[in-house]
C-alpha cells in the first residue's frame, strides 16, 4: 500500500493583491488581473476587508492533503502564522483552525491555554475535551509569544459601522460557515440562536446555540 501524500505549504502562493470580487463571510474571491483566486477566510479577516470592488491584500496558506487542495487567506502575516501553528497541533485541521479564529479573540484563547482552562476551550465549536487538552499541552509555551498577535488578530468591534445585532449575526454565521455550513443555513441558524439567547449573549454561546439549528 502506498503512502498518502500530505503536504502543506504557505509559500506556493504567498500573497494575493487585487480587487475583492466576493466576500460571504467565510470565502472570498480576489480578482488578480482577471484571474479569480478563491480562498477560505476566518471571520476575523472577513470582517476587516474593504467593500466589494476595492483593492485588497491577503496573506495566504496553500494546503494540500491527499485529494484536498485549498487556499486560506488572512489579513495579516501574524494571523496566518497562528493558523499554521494551529494546524500543526495533532487533531486540528484547517476547518477547526478557522473556527477558532472565527469564534474567539486570540487574547481569550491565549488566556485559556495559559490557565489550562479546558472548559473554556471546549466552548469553541469543533473543540472537544481531548482536543482542548492537546492545545494546552502543545501550545502553552508558544502562546506566550503571541502578545502582539493577540491584539492584531482579535475580531474587530463592528458596532462602530453597523448595528450590534447585524455585526454579531455576521460573526456567528461566519463561524458556522468556517465549520462547513452553507451561507443560507448559517444565517438562519444565527438568527434562531439570537432569538433564543438575545442580542447580548456572548459570541461563543451564540455559536454553540446556532450549531443546534443548522439542520
Amino acid at each position: 500500500m502506498g503512502h498518502a501524500f500530505v503536504a502543506a505549504s504557505p509559500t506556493m502562493i504567498e500573497m494575493l493583491r487585487g480587487i475583492l470580487a466576493e466576500n460571504d463571510g467565510a470565502h472570498v474571491v480576489v480578482d488578480v488581473h482577471g484571474i479569480g483566486f478563491g480562498a477560505d477566510v476566518p471571520a476575523s479577516t472577513a470582517n476587516e476587508l474593504p467593500a466589494i470592488g476595492e483593492e485588497v491584500q491577503l496573506f495566504t496558506y496553500f494546503y494540500v492533503q491527499e485529494n484536498i487542495v485549498r487556499l486560506y487567506a488572512f489579513r495579516t502575516r501574524q494571523e496566518r502564522d497562528i493558523f499554521e501553528i494551529f494546524i500543526g497541533v495533532s487533531g486540528i485541521g484547517p476547518k477547526t483552525a478557522l473556527g477558532i479564529l472565527s469564534a474567539v479573540r486570540i487574547s481569550d484563547f491565549v488566556n485559556a491555554v495559559l490557565e489550562s482552562d479546558v472548559s473554556q476551550l471546549t466552548k469553541i465549536p469543533g473543540v472537544g475535551k481531548k482536543t482542548a487538552e492537546r492545545l494546552i499541552v502543545e501550545l502553552r509555551d508558544k502562546v506566550k509569544h503571541w502578545g502582539v498577535s493577540a491584539a492584531v488578530t482579535a475580531p474587530r468591534d463592528s458596532s462602530a459601522t453597523v448595528p450590534r445585532r447585524e455585526a454579531v449575526l455576521r460573526d456567528v454565521s461566519a463561524a458556522l460557515q468556517a465549520l462547513g455550513c452553507k451561507a443560507a443555513i448559517a444565517d438562519r441558524a444565527a438568527e434562531r440562536a439570537m432569538e433564543k439567547l438575545g442580542e447580548d449573549a456572548a459570541l461563543e454561546a451564540l455559536v454553540r446555540e446556532a450549531l443546534r439549528h443548522r439542520y
